[in-house]
């Protein structure tokens, strides 16, 4: 069965699972050299319908691909069936984060969305992670709590 493409909107269930600040994304990206780059990302954010926002640290070779190529793709997958490839144009919209100086954040506005639910398979849980320690929390919360804002003013 062929992927079913779903437009450059966020469908309900992808942006409650944003929303809650559990998930991890997988952004796939290419280096210069072509070679491809795949990077777990936690603190994601939607901004509206058409735009997603994450922080990523500044030295990451995820960050630095997608500040060369622009074009990326974010895979979630979580409970409820949620299957969905989000392909997308990276954009820097503040370095360095006021929350970490190492961190930067991304807006990626949408190009196209596909669902990648299957008819065989149904996906019952996502990634699932939790803090290292209490400063890890706390940089994780401000972090995310940054994106929020900027959702809101941007």
């Amino acid at each position: 069965m062929a992927a079913k493409h779903v437009g450059v909107k966020l469908p309900e269930d992808l942006v409650e699972v944003l929303k809650q600040g559990k998930t991890v994304g997988v952004l796939a990206t290419f280096s210069e050299k072509g070679l491809p780059h795949t990077t777990p990302i936690s603190t994601i954010y939607p901004k509206g319908l058409e735009s997603i926002l994450i922080s990523i640290h500044k030295d990451h070779t995820g960050y630095h691909n997608m500040v060369w190529q622009k074009k990326v793709m974010i895979c979630f997958l979580d409970e409820n069936n949620v299957a969905y490839s989000v392909l997308g144009r990276a954009g820097v919209v503040r370095a360095p984060s006021e929350v970490h100086p190492l961190m930067n954040v991304v807006r990626i506005d949408i190009i196209d969305i596909k669902c990648d639910r299957s008819v065989l398979t149904r996906v019952d849980s996502g990634v699932r992670w939790s803090y290292t320690s209490w400063e890890a929390e706390e940089l994780l919360n401000g972090l995310q709590n940054e994106l929020k804002e900027l959702a809101r003013v941007l």
